[in-house]
């Protein structure tokens, strides 16, 4: 599986676990997540973090977030 498809089949989880946890819509969510350094790192193949479950990138997103967002 290419990897644009992988990334295509884990960003909704993603999204909205973001979501639910920052209560917050979707498209929200979408676009803190690709500002953020995580979805930086998600969207370059160099990276591999394409390669892990949508869980731990959640993870580092919120680890990333700290104090900017409130849930």
């Amino acid at each position: 599986m290419g990897h644009y498809l992988v990334r295509a089949t884990i960003l909704p989880e993603i999204v909205k676990n973001i979501s639910d946890r920052y209560n917050i819509n979707e498209n929200e969510a979408l676009g803190l997540f690709y500002k953020s350094r995580v979805g930086n790192c998600f969207s370059d193949d160099e990276t591999g973090l394409y390669g892990q479950s949508p869980l731990y990138i959640f993870s580092m997103f919120v680890d990333e977030q700290g104090d900017k967002l409130y849930s």
